[in-house]
């Protein structure tokens, strides 16, 4: 299960430690899919590069975000789809499939990946594992 921390801050907490930085990981394009095994107003799970990556089409667009929610890592692309936003089948947290952001709190969001349409076929840019 993975957090993403957005761009959100308080100002009560002007002096709380700023995370530490660290250098983008490079990516690399997955094809995931044929852009009609996706209909309109539906969305699949797929592997990719070990992970479950669920793909969203909604209205002419693909999104792509982790299938596993947060929190408790139930399949995302098997929740109730109402226009960009995605609810989790097991508890009912919502996610914008645009970007990933958790719509009840904004500042937690589960990872989103770049969609691309090639020739018919559906790629998402994708994160190269961190190097140990």
């Amino acid at each position: 299960m993975v957090l993403r921390q957005t761009k959100c801050f308080l100002a009560n907490f002007a002096s709380a430690k700023s995370p530490p930085h660290e250098l983008p990981r490079m990516s690399q394009l997955f094809r995931v899919c044929r852009v009609d095994e996706v209909p309109a107003g539906t969305a699949y799970s797929y592997q990719v590069n070990n992970a479950m990556v669920a793909i969203f089409h909604i209205e002419g667009q693909y999104y792509a975000i982790n299938d596993a929610c947060p929190h408790a890592g139930a399949s995302l692309s098997a929740g109730y789809l109402d226009g960009c936003v995605v609810s989790c089948p097991l508890h009912a947290w919502r996610f914008d499939v645009r970007d990933g952001t958790w719509v009840d709190n904004p500042c937690i969001a589960t990872d989103a990946y770049p969609v691309t349409i090639q020739d018919g076929d559906v790629f998402i840019e994708f994160p190269e594992p961190p190097q140990d």
